[in-house]
């Protein structure tokens, strides 16, 4: 497995932090096993509650993907203090430059992923949704290349703003109190159409931290939409239990995510 780093913005780009904070890339895990054609991609966005990125969420998932034929990524995305449309325009930039490069790093154009947890299943499903809410000034590949992911994968999510969401997020991403049209907007269960990608969802009924009803309610959205969608709801597990390897009953979620992503990988 290769690991390489791509900046998101060119060196003095105002989207880029001071110097002595973490800038925003994506770490790209290459399986060492050259193919002739093009693989497809995942990128991953850990959670954090727009405060903090959680190491767990991002290079196992990285590591287990590419241990399976896939090229990955992380995506350092940035968090609070900065507010929307930073993380947004982050995620956005990383499709982007991902697919503009694809050739680069044996990637297929048409197969990237994108896959969150918690906030970070915000950020992913807000870019499925809504992948032009935003358009970065500063991104020179707006206007030629789709930021749109092939596919969605949304793990314990916080999928709404609204009445089942999770306060911390919404607050570190529009402020404290946070405008009501925003917040509307950024529930993202309300803005799925057809043309949203394919989805997984997994989370356990319990979630203390993030309510299974995101899931619940934007695995209804894409039905409703008819977007094809996979949800898959366990019986009991914290929140943040990313792969899960101590918990018997919870461990194999992964597994049903490789099934589903199968098809598309080959």
């Amino acid at each position: 497995m290769t690991i390489s780093t791509l900046p998101l913005w060119p060196a003095g780009c105002p989207n880029n932090p001071p110097a002595d904070q973490p800038q925003p890339r994506l770490a790209i895990f290459q399986p060492d096993r050259r193919e002739t054609n093009p693989r497809a991609a995942v990128i991953v966005c850990p959670g954090g509650g727009y405060a903090g990125l959680a190491p767990h969420e991002g290079d196992p998932f990285a590591a287990l993907f590419t241990a399976h034929g896939f090229v990955s990524a992380v995506l350092y995305y940035r968090v609070a203090p900065w507010k929307f449309p930073a993380p947004q325009a982050d995620a956005c930039r990383a499709i982007r430059l991902l697919r503009a490069n694809a050739g680069q790093f044996g990637v297929d154009p048409q197969r990237i992923g994108l896959m969150g947890f918690s906030a970070g299943g915000h950020l992913v499903a807000t870019t499925a949704a809504q992948p032009d809410l935003h358009h970065d000034q500063h991104d020179d590949l707006v206007d030629t290349v789709s930021a749109r992911p092939d596919r969605a994968i949304l793990a314990y999510p916080v999928a709404s703003f609204g009445e089942h969401t999770h306060l911390g997020s919404v607050h570190n991403l529009l402020g404290n109190p946070p405008d009501p049209q925003m917040r509307e907007q950024l529930s993202n269960e309300k803005h799925v159409t057809a043309n949203h990608p394919p989805t997984f969802l997994f989370h356990t009924a319990d979630d203390d931290g993030v309510p299974v009803q995101n899931s619940l309610l934007y695995a209804d959205a894409c039905r409703r939409a008819r977007v094809p969608v996979e949800l898959h709801v366990y019986e009991s597990g914290w929140h943040g239990v990313g792969l899960a390897l101590d918990n018997p009953a919870l461990c194999g979620w992964s597994n049903r995510l490789l099934d589903w992503l199968r098809p598309w990988r080959l």
